[in-house]
């Protein structure tokens, strides 16, 4: 009888299994599918294998929901999506959002305790309930995912030193990878690990090594390597299998000034292997030594195998090439050009030295992507040149630190290239006509997503490379562009808006889109976001100018109006009254950002032309 029963409630809990099976399948179209690190695996791959929309309907696509995130300011932001939740950063910012309507579930939004080096983020990482994410001041945060309440706040680095955190961390095993930026400010670089429950530190790694660490011998000049910069921009990628972080490591300090630290300069420019349980270096791959041209790697790379089951791993640098290298052997297989690459035949002179890429050019801060679907790897790039020079080097900390400068050329566009994994053979290419900075996303639908500075947002056929949607967002594309389903309907999610870097193209205002199928969207909404700038009329107030010009402003002329993209500022009160400087910047050059009306207004443009006159 026992026997008897247990068969029979066998049966009955299958066929309800069953029942239930069919029921799912039968109201989902699409299984739920997340996002859940910046490169939606940890290997970096950005693959999605969604296919809900593909090269049939992919024409149909309508905007379901925009969230206006600020008024003004960077976004380059990679959003996750977990569970039917977006997370996603501004520069002071952490934003829980509804993946399917926009609807805010938290904002959380951080409070300097110190002067800020560079107002940018490029997103969180998430694990085991938390959020964590880097700050302009050097913090590292973690925060509660369901409520947004900040769960511990650690200094990792020194703001007074150039020091901040702009790359997505990385969550690995109860730790979080992250690492210092600030290479043009003369820092020197590190990769660290921390406890994700209390934010401990448990191992660091310089990327500019001194005394008798490995490497250190590449200085020649020794003294150089105390500000040898090697800062870390963008997120990294885990071997899950090896227990290893690959890191991209950036430009050495000062730019544009090789003579002065003569050497290979290690581990600039380099794509660094780290065992991720301890720090320790297991190998690297210098792209360029010894760089006069600020050729940084500050895209995090890809891991994927060969048509020989070989284990590669390939990554773009600001110099204007695709690389590949064996992970076994260590040997690079192909260097294949993205964009327009022109070398200059020495390094930087007073005279100055014309250079493709310039300092603003090739892959920047989001890198290739792999494409299981059709074999091949797609990256985007900047094609942008110029004319740069090199001066005396003076060291200050904190300060930005260029020994130079740069003449960018006028004409400026972006290339999206399809390359063969295992040759590095040229497939397919794109030529948009502004800059390419944003995340690309193959999908097994036979679609890449991607977009440009210049406003649009964009779908290929993965095969042939033909535009088969665009859609003009009102705002350039500088950040993360990811998909994913939540209750049987797959989404597409951007980052529009983005003022650092605006000569590209078309700025607009930091906003979150989401994008879904006509058949599957509702009517599209707008949740706008609490106003963040007052804008009041009244006399000048120069306090409420440094935070407009610390949001808008700092990323081309730096923190303290030193000169940084965009010239010095500083004795412009000494040059100009406050009348003349209020037309310059209601008025500005070509190379300038357009903001008001619009980001700024009246009593914008008056507060930040006070505070602007007191440098």
């Amino acid at each position: 009888m026992r026997t008897t029963f247990r068969s029979i409630r066998h049966h009955l809990t299958s066929g309800l299994l069953a029942c239930l099976a069919l029921t799912a399948s039968a109201t989902s179209a699409v299984p739920d599918t997340d996002w859940p690190t910046y490169n939606n695996t940890v290997d970096g791959q950005r693959y999605s294998p969604l296919d809900a929309i593909n090269r049939g309907n992919v024409g149909q696509l309508k905007e379901v929901c925009r969230l206006k995130v600020d008024d003004s300011g960077t976004f380059q932001a990679g959003p996750v999506e977990y569970e039917g939740t977006l997370y996603f950063t501004n520069a002071h910012d952490t934003l829980a959002v509804d993946a399917r309507n926009c609807a805010v579930r938290w904002r959380n939004s951080y409070t300097p305790q110190q002067a800020e080096v560079f107002q940018i983020n490029r997103g969180v990482a998430y694990a085991n309930g938390k959020v964590f994410r880097g700050t302009p001041d050097a913090r590292l945060l973690a925060i509660d995912a369901a409520t947004g309440k900040t769960l511990w706040v650690q200094q990792a680095g020194d703001p007074l030193q150039g020091e901040f955190f702009s790359s997505a961390p990385i969550a690995w095993q109860g730790t979080i990878i992250t690492g210092t930026a600030g290479g043009d400010w003369g820092i020197r670089g590190r990769i660290m690990a921390y406890d994700q429950a209390n934010g401990r530190e448990l191992w660091r790694f310089y990327t500019i090594p001194r005394g008798k660490e490995q490497g250190a011998e590449t200085w020649k000049n020794a003294s150089s390597a105390r500000y040898g910069g090697g800062g870390s921009w963008t997120t990294y990628t885990i071997d899950m299998a090896a227990g290893e972080v690959f890191v991209p490591v950036g430009n050495p300090a000062p730019d544009f000034a090789p003579g002065h630290r003569p050497g290979e300069n290690l581990f600039t420019n380099s794509l660094v292997v780290l065992d991720a349980r301890t720090g320790a270096l297991k190998w690297w791959h210098q792209m360029e030594s010894n760089d006069g041209l600020d050729l940084d790697l500050g895209a995090a790379p890809l891991l994927y195998w060969n048509a020989k089951g070989e284990a590669m791993v390939a990554f773009g640098s600001k110099d204007g090439h695709l690389y590949a290298v064996n992970r076994e052997t260590h040997q690079r297989e192909f260097k294949t050009a993205v964009t327009t690459v022109k070398k200059p035949a020495t390094a930087p002179t007073k005279k100055g030295v014309y250079t493709c890429p310039g300092p603003l050019g090739g892959v920047e801060w989001n890198g290739p992507a792999y494409d299981a679907k059709t074999k091949q790897l797609v990256v985007g790039a900047v094609d942008w040149c110029a004319l740069i020079n090199s001066d005396e080097v003076a060291y200050q900390p904190g300060k930005f630190m260029v020994a130079g400068g740069w003449k960018l050329d006028e004409a400026r566009s972006g290339w999206i290239s399809a390359v063969d994994p295992d040759t590095g053979k040229v497939r397919w290419q794109y030529h948009a006509p502004a800059p390419v900075v944003a995340g690309l996303t193959p999908t097994a639908g036979g679609i890449t997503f991607g977009g440009d500075l210049g406003g649009d947002f964009l779908a290929f056929d993965s095969a042939t490379g033909e535009v088969l949607f665009k859609h003009a967002t009102g705002g350039g594309l500088a950040g993360g562009v990811i998909t994913y389903a939540v209750g049987g309907t797959q989404y597409v999610a951007i980052d529009s808006g983005n003022v650092s870097r605006a000569s590209f193209g078309e700025s607009g205002q930091p906003t979150l889109i989401v994008y879904t199928l006509a058949s599957d969207a509702p009517t599209a909404s707008v949740s706008p976001a609490p106003a963040v700038i007052a804008n009041t009329t009244g006399a000048p107030d120069p306090g409420h100018g440094k935070i407009v010009f610390d949001k808008n402003c700092a990323g081309c002329h730096g923190a303290h109006g030193e000169g940084a993209v965009g010239p010095t500022l500083v004795g412009v009160g000494k040059k100009l009254d406050d009348a003349k400087v209020v037309k310059w910047i209601k008025q500005p050059s070509d190379k300038m950002p357009k903001l008001f009306p619009g980001a700024l207004g009246e009593q914008d443009v008056g507060d930040v032309a006070a505070y602007v006159r007191q440098f």
